[in-house]
C-alpha cells in the first residue's frame, strides 16, 4: 500500500496524527528560543595585552611580535589583525568559519599561556577574548545619583548585579561606568629617604601581610582541627599596623609614613544618563533561551531591586532588546496575517471546499517546520520569520496542484476515496520533483561559508524545512482531507471566479500565444533583447552588502586629539549631549568617557578603555526610515562643527563587522612611508563625492615625554634602572601592593601613591627616590631627566605586516560600491615605493568573501536543479526548455530593484538564487502537460496551444500565492528583507508572462521526439 493510499484508507490514525502535528508545532513555538538576531560563535579570539606606560613601538617589539609568530603558526588561520595604541595591542586572528570555535579557542590560549615566560614580567593584562553573537547585553540598566557616593553605588549596582546573574537563562551580569574602591596608601617619600627604606620593602611588606595562605590542619586525638593562618587584611588597622622596619626594642609601621584611607582608584572611565552621573548593570543571556522569558524574570528582579533603593539614587531601564524582538515578531506576525489573506484570496478560483483543504497545509506545513526548526538547534529571530514568511506562498503549491487534480477525478466519475488516490499517485513524481528543485535552490544557500553564511542560515532553513514538510502534507493530509469533504459532482468548469478566469485567458492570452508560435524566432529575439537591456541596468543599480538594522538605536563615537586629557572627552561628550537630548525623537542618552559603552549589539565590540575616547548610546522613541536618516544627517552637520574632538554617527548594520564602508589598507615596513602614503590616499578620499569622517590614524604623530636614565650615573650610585621606573610609577599611577577583603567579602586594591591629587604634573619627579643597593635613596631627578618625543598615535599589522587603514563612512544617498570604484579609480594612479600596496578593504573586501560563496551556492542550485529535471524528463530538450525560463525571471528581479531603488545586496542575490527554484517549479507543469498531450496523440502546435491555456490557471494560482505571499515583505521597506522579496515578486511577474510564451516557444523550436515523450509521459501532470 502506497503512503497516498494509507493516508485516505486510516482516516481514525490521520486524524490524531492531524491534531498531533498541530500541537507538537504548537509546543516547539512556545519553547522554541526567540532572539533579534542569528546568534552562532565566531572563530575571531581577540589577544588583549595592556602594558602600561609603553610606547606603541615598544609593545610591538616586546609583546605584539612574538604573539603573532605564535599565532601565525597555527592552522586554519584566515587572517591577522593588530592594533597597538600607548599602553595596549590588541591582536585580532580570524580563522575558517569551518573550525570549531572551541578548540581554536583552547589553541589559541595554549599559545599565549606558553609564552607568558617570554614577555616582559611587568605586563598588566594578557588575556585571549572569545567573540559570540550571543554575547550581547540584553538589558543595560542605569542607577542614577548625584549626590551619591561611588561606593554607595557600587554597593548596590554589585547587589543587583549578584541578583541577576543567578538568575536561570543569564550568562553574565555586569557593572559598569565608575572608578573602583581602593585604599590609598599616601607614602611620604621624603621621610623614607631619611630612614633609608627603600620602596621595594613597602612594597614586600604589604604584599606579605596581604597574602592569604591556607594553614593546612591538625589532629588532635580523635579530632581534626583546621588552622586558620593570620594573613590578609580586613581593615585598615591592619594595614596602618603593617611592619616596614624594624630594630631591637622599636618597629616602624606603615601608618608612621603614610596615610592609609579608603579612596578610589584614578578615574579612567565614568558614565552619565541623560546628562547625570550613573553606572551601568548590564545583563546577557544564555544561549537558546527564550529572550521573553529571561527579560521577565530580569525586571521582575529589578523591581524588587528598585522599592529598595535609597531616595538618593534613581533607576533607569530604558533598553530593553526583547523590545527589539518583540517589535520585528510583532510586525512580522502582521505581515503573516495579510500575507494568508492574500493567498485566501487568490485560492478563490478553487472554489470554497478546496481552497479550505488547501489552506489546511499552511499551518500543519507551519507547524512542521517550526518543530524541524528547533530539532536543528535554530531560534526564531528575524531571519527564520522571514523565511517562513516566503514559505508561506510558495508550500501551498503541491497541495493546490493535487487538489485540482483529485477535483478532475471527481467531474470525471470516481468515488472520493477513488479519485484522492489516483489522482494524487498520478502526480506524486512529478510533484516530489517540483518540490525537489524548490529545496535545491535554497539549499546552497544554507552551506554558504564564511560569517555572512552562518548569519543568513536560518532564512534558507525555515524555508526548506517547511517546504518539505508541506510535500509531506500535500501527499498524505491533503488526499484524506479530499477523501473527506471534496464534492463527488461539481461544474466542470469551476466556480464564478473560475470561470472568469478562463474567459480572460482564452481573451488575451490565447492570442497572444497563438502569435507567438507563429513567429518563434522574433519572439525569442525580443525575449533576449529584454534580458540583454536589463543586464544594462546592473551598474545603475548597484552593490551593496549589507544594510542598515533599522532599529531605533545608533553610536556617537568621541576621539580627541592623541595626548588629550579625559577632561577634553568629557567637554566633548558633554556638547553631543546637549545636542541629542533637545531633538523630540530621541529618547535616552547613554554617556560613555573613556571608553566604548558595553556590548549592544552583535557585530559591534565594546572600545577599549581609553583617555581620548568617548562613545554615547542613544536611543529614539522608534525607527522611521524617512525621518531617522535625516536626522542622523543633521546631527553630524552639527557635530562637524566642533572643534576640539571627532564626533561620528553610526548607525547599527546588519552582517559581519567590517572596518567602514570604505576602507583602503597600506602595506609596508616603515612607519614614516606608510604615514606619507595615508596621507596621500586621504585626500584622495577627502576629495571623493560621497564619503564623510575619513580617518587616517596616522595624521598626527602622538607628543610623549621619555624618561630618559643616566645608566652610568645610577651604576655609580647602585641603582637598579629597574627602581627608577619603579619610583616613577609610584608618583605617576601608583603601585598595587596587595589587597584588602571588606566585610561583605568584596576585594580592593591596596595602592601605593603619593599625596596630593590623583593626576600629577612633570615637577612629581622632584620627589621622589630611588633606592640603591646599599640602601641609600638617591632623587630621581639626579640619574633621570625628561624629553619630549614623537611617536605613532597607532600601528596597525595586518598578517604580521605593518598596515595603516584609511577609512571612510558614506554619506546618506550615495551608494557604496559606486564611492569605492571612484577611490579606486584614482588610488590605482598613485606611485608607491617598492614593497608597498594598497588594498581596498571594509566593504567590498567583505562582499567579495560573501559572494564568492554566492557563487558557488548558484552553481550548486543550478546544477543540482539541472539534474533533477534531466531525471524527470530524461532529455537534454527537455531540461533546456524548462530551464529558459531562469533569464525571464532576472529580468523581473532587475527592473524591481532599480524602480525601487535597492541595490544588489547579499539578501537580493539570494533572492535570485530562491527564484531559479520558484519559476522553474511552475514551467515544469506547463512542460509535462505539453508532452502528456503529445503523447496522447495531439499534434505538437494544438499541444502547445492546449497547454499553455489549460496550465496557465494553476501556475497563475501557484505564482500569486507566491507573490501574495512576500508582497507584506516587499511594502515594509526593510532594507534587510524588502530587496528579497521585491526581486521573488519581480521574477515571478516576468517568468509567469514572459514564460508562457518563451518557453511554447522554446517547445516549437526544440520539440521532444515522440519516443523522447512517450518515455517521459508517466511524469506528466495531468490537467483539471
Amino acid at each position: 500500500m502506497s503512503i497516498v493510499g494509507f493516508s485516505v484508507r486510516n482516516r481514525q490514525f490521520m486524524l490524531v496524527a492531524f491534531v498531533a502535528l498541530l500541537a507538537t508545532g504548537a509546543f516547539s513555538m512556545l519553547t522554541i528560543p526567540r532572539a533579534e538576531d542569528p546568534t552562532f560563535p565566531i572563530p575571531v579570539f581577540p589577544v588583549v595585552a595592556v602594558y602600561p606606560g609603553a610606547s606603541p613601538t615598544d609593545i610591538e617589539q616586546l609583546v605584539v611580535d612574538p604573539i603573532e609568530d605564535r599565532i601565525r603558526a597555527l592552522e586554519d588561520l584566515k587572517d591577522v589583525k593588530t592594533s597597538i595604541e600607548d599602553g595596549l595591542a590588541v591582536i585580532v586572528p580570524e580563522f575558517d568559519v569551518s573550525v570549531d570555535a572551541d578548540r581554536k579557542y583552547d589553541e589559541i590560549l595554549r599559545e599565549v599561556n606558553a609564552l607568558r615566560g617570554d614577555l616582559p614580567s611587568d605586563l598588566a593584562v594578557l588575556e585571549v577574548q572569545r567573540i559570540n553573537a550571543a554575547d550581547v547585553n540584553i538589558a543595560q540598566f542605569a542607577l542614577v545619583s548625584v549626590t551619591a557616593p561611588y561606593h554607595e553605588l557600587d554597593k548596590a549596582a554589585r547587589a543587583l548585579r549578584d541578583d541577576l546573574a543567578r538568575l536561570p537563562g543569564v550568562k553574565k551580569a555586569e557593572t559598569w561606568g565608575y572608578p573602583r574602591r581602593e585604599v590609598r596608601v599616601a607614602l611620604d617619600v621624603g621621610r623614607l629617604a631619611e630612614l633609608g627604606i627603600p620602596l621595594t620593602r613597602v612594597l614586600q611588606a604589604v604584599g606579605g601581610e596581604s597574602l592569604n595562605i591556607p594553614g593546612g590542619s591538625v589532629d588532635a586525638g580523635n579530632r581534626r582541627f583546621n588552622v586558620k593562618t593570620s594573613g590578609g587584611y580586613r581593615s585598615l588597622e591592619q594595614i596602618r599596623a603593617t611592619v616596614i622596619a624594624g630594630a631591637p626594642g622599636s618597629t616602624l609601621r606603615l601608618g608612621d609614613v603614610a596615610e592609609v584611607e579608603w579612596d578610589y582608584e584614578t578615574v579612567k572611565y565614568t558614565a552619565r544618563s541623560n546628562g547625570k552621573r550613573a553606572v551601568w548593570i548590564t545583563v546577557a543571556m544564555q544561549e537558546n533561551q527564550n529572550i521573553m522569558a529571561v527579560r521577565d524574570r530580569v525586571w521582575a528582579a529589578a523591581d524588587a531591586f528598585e522599592a529598595s533603593l535609597p531616595a538618593s539614587m534613581t533607576f533607569e531601564r530604558p533598553f530593553d532588546q526583547s523590545k527589539n524582538v518583540q517589535a520585528r515578531l510583532s510586525r512580522l506576525t502582521a505581515d503573516f496575517m495579510i500575507a494568508i489573506a492574500l493567498v485566501v484570496l487568490t485560492l478563490l478560483p478553487l472554489g470554497f471546499r478546496a481552497s479550505a483543504i488547501v489552506m489546511v497545509s499552511i499551518p500543519l506545513s507551519l507547524a512542521i517546520g517550526v518543530t524541524l526548526l528547533k530539532v536543528f538547534g535554530f531560534s526564531i529571530n528575524q531571519l527564520s520569520i522571514v523565511g517562513f514568511v516566503i514559505a508561506l506562498g510558495l508550500l501551498v503549491d503541491d497541495s493546490i496542484v493535487v487538489v485540482e487534480n483529485i477535483a478532475r477525478w471527481l467531474r470525471e466519475g470516481s468515488s472520493r476515496v477513488s479519485a484522492a488516490i489516483k489522482g494524487t499517485n498520478q502526480i506524486l513524481v512529478a510533484v516530489i520533483g517540483t518540490t525537489a528543485t524548490l529545496v535545491f535552490a535554497f539549499l546552497p544557500v544554507m552551506m554558504l561559508p564564511g560569517t555572512a553564511g552562518k548569519f543568513i542560515r536560518s532564512l534558507p532553513a525555515a524555508v526548506v524545512l517547511t517546504i518539505a514538510a508541506s510535500l509531506l502534507v500535500s501527499i498524505t493530509i491533503i488526499p484524506f482531507l479530499a477523501a473527506m469533504f471534496l464534492k463527488e459532482e461539481g461544474d466542470e468548469h469551476g466556480n464564478v471566479f473560475m470561470r472568469a478566469l478562463n474567459r480572460g485567458i482564452d481573451a488575451t492570452y490565447g492570442r497572444v500565444l497563438h502569435r507567438a508560435l507563429a513567429r518563434p524566432v522574433q519572439t525569442l529575439a525580443v525575449a533576449a533583447v529584454l534580458f540583454a537591456g536589463t543586464l544594462a541596468l546592473i551598474p545603475s543599480i548597484g552593490f551593496s552588502l549589507f544594510p542598515k538594522a533599522g532599529t531605533p538605536q545608533f553610536l556617537v563615537t568621541v576621539n580627541a586629539p592623541e595626548g588629550s586629557s579625559l577632561t577634553v572627552v568629557d567637554s566633548a561628550v558633554a556638547f553631543a549631549e546637549r545636542a541629542l537630548v533637545k531633538r523630540e525623537s530621541v529618547r535616552q542618552v547613554y554617556a560613555n568617557i573613556g571608553r566604548g559603552n558595553p556590548n549592544i549589539y552583535y557585530n559591534i565590540q565594546s572600545l577599549a578603555e581609553r583617555s581620548t575616547r568617548g562613545e554615547l548610546f542613544v536611543l529614539t522613541r522608534e525607527y522611521d526610515p524617512a525621518s531617522t536618516p535625516a536626522l542622523l544627517d543633521s546631527l553630524r552637520v552639527e557635530f562637524d562643527a566642533y572643534p576640539d574632538a571627532r564626533i561620528q554617527v553610526t548607525e547599527f548594520e546588519n552582517g559581519p563587522p567590517i572596518d567602514a564602508p570604505v576602507a583602503m589598507r597600506i602595506t609596508g615596513d616603515d612607519l614614516d612611508s606608510l604615514r606619507a602614503i595615508a596621507a596621500r590616499v586621504e585626500r584622495v578620499l577627502d576629495a571623493t563625492e560621497g564619503t564623510r569622517d575619513v580617518l587616517n590614524p596616522l595624521r598626527v604623530s602622538r607628543t610623549d615625554l621619555r624618561l630618559r636614565a643616566d645608566r652610568a650615573k645610577a651604576g655609580l650610585y647602585g641603582v637598579p634602572t629597574a627602581e627608577v621606573d619603579r619610583a616613577v610609577r609610584l608618583g605617576l599611577e601608583g603601585l598595587v601592593a596587595g589587597r584588602v577583603r571588606d566585610r561583605d567579602g568584596e576585594e580592593y586594591d591596596v595602592t601605593l601613591r603619593l599625596p596630593g591629587p590623583a593626576r600629577k604634573g612633570p615637577e612629581v619627579l622632584d620627589r621622589l627616590y630611588a633606592g640603591s643597593v646599599t640602601g641609600a635613596q638617591v632623587p630621581v631627578r639626579q640619574l633621570a631627566s625628561l624629553e619630549f618625543e614623537t611617536s605613532p598615535p597607532v600601528i596597525q599589522h595586518y598578517d604580521g605586516e605593518r598596515a595603516v587603514t584609511v577609512t571612510s563612512q558614506v554619506r546618506t544617498g550615495y551608494n557604496t560600491d559606486r564611492v569605492t570604484r571612484a577611490v579606486l579609480s584614482v588610488v590605482d594612479t598613485l606611485s608607491l615605493p617598492e614593497g608597498y600596496a594598497i588594498t581596498a578593504a571594509g566593504e567590498i573586501e567583505s562582499r567579495q568573501e560573501s559572494f564568492g560563496g554566492l557563487g558557488a551556492a548558484i552553481l550548486i542550485a543550478t546544477f543540482g536543479i539541472l539534474a533533477i529535471l534531466i531525471l524527470e524528463f530524461k532529455t537534454f530538450r527537455g531540461m533546456l526548455i524548462v530551464s529558459s525560463v531562469i533569464p525571464l525571471g532576472v529580468i523581473g528581479g532587475l527592473v524591481g530593484l532599480w524602480v525601487t531603488g535597492y541595490t544588489l545586496s547579499f539578501s537580493s542575490v539570494i533572492g535570485f538564487v530562491a527564484l531559479i527554484g520558484i519559476e522553474i517549479k511552475s514551467s515544469i507543469l506547463l512542460v509535462d502537460f505539453t508532452n502528456q498531450l503529445r503523447a496522447e496523440g495531439v499534434g505538437l502546435d494544438d499541444a502547445i496551444e492546449r497547454a499553455g491555456k489549460i496550465r496557465f490557471v494553476p501556475i497563475v494560482l501557484t505564482s500569486m500565492t507566491a507573490i501574495g505571499g512576500l508582497i507584506p515583505l516587499a511594502i515594509q521597506g526593510s532594507s534587510l528583507y524588502s530587496p528579497l522579496a521585491i526581486v521573488i515578486i519581480g521574477g515571478l511577474v516576468s517568468s509567469t508572462l514572459l514564460s508562457r510564451l518563451v518557453t511554447p516557444v522554446l517547445y516549437k523550436l526544440l520539440p521532444p521526439t515522440q519516443e523522447e515523450v512517450t518515455q517521459t509521459g508517466e511524469f506528466a501532470v495531468v490537467a483539471g
